[in-house]
C-alpha cells in the first residue's frame, strides 16, 4: 500500500492543509483583528464607547460563531462558487474557513485586549493620546503575548475545521483520512494522516509558546 503514489498523495495532502490553514488564517486575521479591536474600543467601558456599533458587531460575530462549520460549508457554497469558481478543492475551502474563523478570532482578540491594565490606558489618555494612538501604542503592544497565544489557538482550530472540509472534497489531510479511513476502511492510512495533523498542531502550539515567551516582558 505504501507505494510512491500513496506517499506523494500524503505529501500533497500536507501541503494542501498548510495552504488552506495559513491563507485562511491570514485573511481571517485581517478581518478578525480589527473587529476585536472595535469590540473593545466601543464597549461601554472602552476608550470610545459606541453601544449601538458594539451591539451590531457583537451580534453578527455571535451569529457567525453559532453556526457549526460543517453546516457553514454547505450554506456558503453559492458564495464559494462565485468567489473561487468551484466548491471542491483546497482553494474553495478557504472561503468558509475565513467566514468561520474570523468571528472566532475577533473574540480571541477582544479577550486579549481586555486583559490590558486600565492604568496603562489611563496614563496614555492623561498624556493626550488619541484613540488610534492608544490602540497602536498601548493596547496592541501590551496585549502582544496574549495575542500570540490566541493566534496559535486560532490556527489549530482552523486545522480542525480544514479536516472537516474533507467531507465535501476539500482536499488536504482531512480529505485523505475521510476518503481512505472512513469510506475505504484503510485505517492505517487514516491513522497516519491523524498523526501528521497532530504533529502540525503541536508544532504550531510550540512555535506560539516560544514566540510568546520571547515577547512577554514579564518573563525577562
Amino acid at each position: 500500500m505504501w507505494n510512491e503514489t500513496v506517499l506523494r498523495m500524503v505529501g500533497v495532502g500536507i501541503l494542501e492543509t498548510l495552504y488552506m490553514v495559513f491563507v485562511s488564517s491570514f485573511i481571517a486575521y485581517l478581518i478578525g483583528l480589527p473587529l476585536g479591536v472595535i469590540l473593545v474600543v466601543t464597549d461601554k467601558t472602552g476608550i470610545a464607547p459606541k453601544p449601538i456599533i458594539n451591539k451590531i458587531i457583537g451580534t453578527i460575530v455571535n451569529l457567525m460563531r453559532s453556526i457549526p462549520f460543517i453546516i457553514l460549508l454547505v450554506l456558503v457554497m453559492p458564495l464559494t462558487r462565485f468567489v473561487v469558481g468551484t466548491v471542491v478543492g483546497s482553494s474553495a475551502v478557504i472561503v468558509p474557513l475565513i467566514l468561520a474563523s474570523a468571528p472566532y478570532i475577533a473574540r480571541l482578540v477582544e479577550s486579549s485586549l481586555q486583559e490590558v491594565d486600565n492604568g496603562v490606558i489611563e496614563a496614555a489618555q492623561s498624556m493626550g493620546a488619541n484613540t488610534f494612538q492608544i490602540i497602536t501604542k498601548v493596547l496592541l503592544p501590551e496585549a502582544k503575548p496574549s495575542l500570540i497565544i490566541g493566534s496559535a489557538i486560532a490556527i489549530t482550530t482552523i486545522i480542525g475545521y480544514s479536516a472537516m472540509s474533507g467531507f465535501v472534497g476539500g482536499g488536504g489531510l482531512g480529505d485523505i483520512a475521510i476518503r481512505y479511513g472512513y469510506y475505504r476502511k484503510e485505517s492505517d492510512l487514516a491513522l497516519v494522516t491523524v498523526i501528521l495533523m497532530v504533529l502540525i498542531v503541536q508544532g504550531i502550539q510550540e512555535i506560539g509558546a516560544r514566540w510568546m515567551k520571547h515577547t512577554d516582558k514579564r518573563l525577562h
